[in-house]
């Protein structure tokens, strides 16, 4: 839609085009006008742009009497709780229409009627969980439960992994048959008496699943000393550690192709997985250390190593470096569900660093 002023400013510049040599489909081409738009324009100087003027209203749509009596049927005391779904097959079945479903939810939308109809409550707001921090092992452990397949369809083992979200150690892991708050707290347990836990030292992270929420798993972490932190309902990225871990385990290439034939099965393959993070994965969210160097604290001499051999490349080579080298400074916190508007005075780089998920 164009104004009356544009148009005449667009023929100006389209009649200078042409006597300075230009053909007028050719002007018209470089602005994207049609010729015959163009004569239509000229043909009608004194008249702007009509289609405003046009009835926009469709023929067959209700009118005011109508869509009146629309609005007295479905706020009466008998529709007013349900959506047009429900009310127009109990119209039909008494032999009225009154307008159609689509109808009935274009009117409420433009009354602003059509939120929450139903008997269902409104949506209550879910608050993102609190923000944790590590700045050491054992301060936060994050876990979760994942299916391994079995050859039998519908039938899974259940892997329970806990891991250190400071250093992404797999500090724990089980398979199981079956999926519990009582097999979670044995594990629990075991990873408390290996990682020398002491009571009120570590918050516990996960979803919000039933062996997460159990009584016997709280009724443990209670009499254990941990602090229990837990995800909002149906938000995976509340608990990301955990599912970047699950993603890098059943994302590896050495992970089977077909189910597990039995338990033990599933765990040798789980414990071999284990070995092979916690003492090999170079993780890159914690400088390319392995999770066990990082655990044990060998992470700060081999970066600072790798800081000395850059710098020494440098000095040997300094036209081939534009900047500074390559940061190898450790990552000294790691957060969970961090806002970054929480901490004015963290370095925006480890803020970044500290929010990484890969695994």
């Amino acid at each position: 839609m164009t104004a009356l002023a544009e148009r005449h400013q667009v023929m100006e510049l389209v009649a200078e085009a042409i006597v300075a040599g230009a053909r007028q489909d050719r002007a018209c081409a470089a602005i994207a006008l049609s010729p015959r738009t163009l004569q239509r324009w000229q043909r009608d100087r004194s008249r702007g742009d009509q289609r405003p003027l046009r009835l926009q209203a469709p023929k067959n749509g209700l009118n005011p009497l109508e869509r009146e009596r629309l609005l007295a049927v479905v706020n009466s005391a008998e529709f007013g709780h349900l959506p047009p779904s429900q009310i127009v097959p109990r119209l039909a079945d008494r032999g009225q229409y009154i307008a159609s479903e689509s109808t009935m939810y274009r009117v409420l939308k433009a009354e602003n009627q059509l939120n929450h109809r139903g008997a269902e409550r409104p949506a209550q707001k879910r608050h993102k969980p609190r923000a944790l921090s590590a700045t050491a092992p054992a301060q936060l452990f994050s876990w979760d439960i994942t299916y391994l397949p079995t050859p039998i369809k519908g039938l899974y083992f259940y892997l329970y992994l806990f891991m250190d979200i400071f250093s992404r150690k797999i500090v724990g892991w089980q398979v199981y048959e079956t999926e519990s708050s009582e097999l979670a707290a044995d594990v629990m347990r075991d990873i408390c008496v290996r990682e020398n836990v002491l009571p009120h030292q570590v918050v516990l992270h996960s979803d919000n699943g039933g062996p997460m929420k159990g009584a016997t798993m709280l009724a443990t972490l209670q009499s254990l000393g941990i602090m229990p932190s837990f995800s909002r309902p149906s938000v995976s990225n509340d608990n990301p550690y955990s599912e970047s871990l699950f993603k890098t385990l059943k994302y590896r290439s050495i992970y089977p192709q077909r189910p597990f034939e039995n338990l033990l099965a599933a765990r040798q393959w789980v414990g071999t997985f284990a070995a092979w993070y916690n003492d090999e994965h170079r993780h890159s969210a914690i400088g390319f250390v392995t999770p066990a160097q990082r655990h044990s604290g060998l992470d700060t001499g081999l970066l600072r190593k790798r800081t000395e051999v850059y710098e020494a490349a440098k000095k040997r080579h300094p036209e081939r470096w534009s900047g500074t080298t390559r940061n190898w400074r450790p990552v000294s916190v790691v957060h969970l569900n961090h806002d970054q508007h929480a901490d004015k005075k963290m370095n925006p780089k480890e803020v970044a660093s500290g929010l990484k998920q890969a695994a």
